[in-house]
């Protein structure tokens, strides 16, 4: 058998911590091989050794059947391997095609840059994979989606026949995920060989060959996609069996906690973003917001906790007005906050855990007093959230949050979050780019929360989130309410219609 890539017996150790423990993945010309493993498993470790970006300790890499020591991402390049990561490594203000030639510039009479020669060829690469993408386009102004494509222009670009692509949906909306996968299969058309690394068994069984599954950092075997259900995919992957349906009884919902009425938000580009939207969230239920990323539920979120002021209307939380307060205020009348993006908003990224398991209760007791910290208490509080929500790290709440993986980010900062016993927990995206392990246990925390009486109000791009874990579900579409619908009277194909603009007659808030 031809293998494009063969990686024998890897092992890689960071301090206190073995990544990769005697793993072997073998690449077949033209197949679409998935790499599927728990947040923390090694997965990324594994391709950044392929890509050059890590030293293995022991084991070998074979490239067309030779030995090869790929010491730097150049090395990779030249060897034909190229990568898309998870977090896009493109320059804002810089064109697509400024982009794709950084550090492979294309010379005139060897002084200038030839931009226009690029640009010519960065359309004939978009034209020929079906990447609809615009050569002049300015990265800032583009879809994250687009981005994507750019990413895998980019290796095209520099004639890479090995394409690895880390996490490539955690950011894309059901539709671009398709054009991907599309994309994913006119490539493997035209000879090239892919790895995908994910924890989306859904995507695996749409397009992967073949998938290699570790736990832990060893390999655990490789399996035939089309021969190997979903479960006994996820069972290889987090040693046992592992439930898809959200174990939950019916709601039993009290007083509203949230009321939000016909609140009016602008967006960045002064336009209006949510428009005279009404809401009610009661305590004991979870109210699940559908629709395509982009249509007002960013605003929505930022106007109830703070993050930006409304145009127009009012948020009450257990009937008091909120819209006047400040951040900190809001926290304290009993918001929780699981932001969409864990970076930006959720982790100080180079602070320790412990550091960031405090960041809104730090001026209180018994955390401080008369403006000083109690060491010994923060670090009990920290390792408490560490343990109950089972975030790991290498060197405990020393962690830099930078370090973790992003399934354990995650975990953190709902374990922060949950603590804190708010009467509203407010849950964005709370499983993006997490494994079903995690989604599996994440899910059952927000219930639990439910079921304390809490309010849950939850906002995700995933359908079958919204659908098992929410009692009601408001569709939004263009920043207004299409309606609202109970969880356990309507399917995807419903909703999906809902969420393209097209009300629902019945239903009211």
């Amino acid at each position: 058998m031809d293998y494009v890539v063969e990686m024998e017996g890897i092992r890689k150790e960071f301090t206190g911590i073995v990544a990769n423990d005697d793993i072997t993945l073998r690449l077949r010309k033209g197949e679409i091989h998935a790499l599927l493993g728990e947040n923390g498993a090694g997965k990324s470790t594994l391709m950044s050794i392929l890509f050059g970006m890590y030293q293995p300790d022991r084991g070998r890499i074979l490239v067309e059947g030779k030995e090869v020591r790929i010491t730097s991402p150049n090395v990779a390049n030249k060897l034909g391997i190229g990568m898309v990561h998870q977090h896009f490594k493109l320059v804002e203000p810089f064109t697509v095609t400024e982009n794709i030639i950084l550090g492979y510039e294309t010379r005139k009479f060897g002084l200038f840059m030839d931009t226009d020669k690029a640009a010519k060829r960065v359309g004939e690469l978009s034209k020929q994979y079906g990447l609809n993408v615009d050569p002049y386009a300015k990265i800032e102004d583009i879809s994250v989606g687009m981005q994507q494509r750019v990413e895998i222009l980019k290796m095209l670009y520099r004639n890479a026949d090995v394409l690895i692509f880390d996490e490539p949906t955690a950011v894309l909306t059901p539709q671009e995920i398709t054009d991907l996968q599309e994309i994913m299969k006119n490539l493997t058309k035209e000879g090239k060989s892919i790895i995908l690394i994910t924890h989306k068994l859904k995507e695996i069984k749409a397009v992967a060959d073949r998938c290699t599954v570790i736990r832990r950092g060893k390999t655990i075997g490789t399996v035939d996609v089309a021969e190997t259900s979903r479960e006994a995919m996820a069972e290889m992957m987090v040693g046992r069996s592992v439930s898809f349906k959200v174990d939950k009884t019916a709601s039993a919902p009290g007083a509203a906690v949230l009321e939000v009425s016909s609140l009016t938000v602008k967006n960045s580009k002064k336009v209006e973003a949510l428009k005279r939207f009404s809401l009610s969230v009661h305590a004991g239920e979870i109210v699940g917001i559908a629709g395509v990323d982009g249509n007002g539920q960013t605003e929505l979120i930022e106007a109830i906790t703070g993050l930006q002021k409304a145009e127009s209307g009012e948020v009450l939380l257990s009937g008091k007005p909120i819209h006047e307060l400040s951040i900190r205020e809001r926290n304290d009348r009993g918001i929780g906050h699981i932001p969409e993006d864990r970076h930006k908003r959720g982790l100080v990224l180079d602070y320790s855990l412990e550091e960031n398991m405090m960041l809104e209760v730090y001026n209180r007791p018994p955390f401080s007093r008369n403006g000083l910290l109690k060491p010994s208490a923060m670090r009990e509080h920290a390792e408490h959230i560490i343990e109950s929500f089972d975030v790991r790290s290498g060197s405990g709440v020393r962690s830099v949050a930078r370090s973790l993986s992003g399934g354990n980010q995650q975990k953190a900062i709902i374990g922060r979050e949950v603590e804190r016993d708010p009467d509203l927990l407010i849950a964005v995206q709370p499983t993006r780019g997490l494994d079903v392990g995690s989604i599996e246990y994440i899910h059952r925390r927000l219930v639990e929360q439910r079921d304390k009486g809490k309010a849950v109000l939850l906002v995700s791009l995933e359908l079958d989130e919204i659908l098992n874990l929410s009692d009601r579900i408001a569709v939004i579409n263009s920043g207004e309410l299409v309606g609202i619908v109970n969880a356990s009277e309507t399917n995807e194909q419903e909703l999906g219609l809902m969420m393209a603009g097209y009300g629902k007659e019945e239903g009211s808030a």
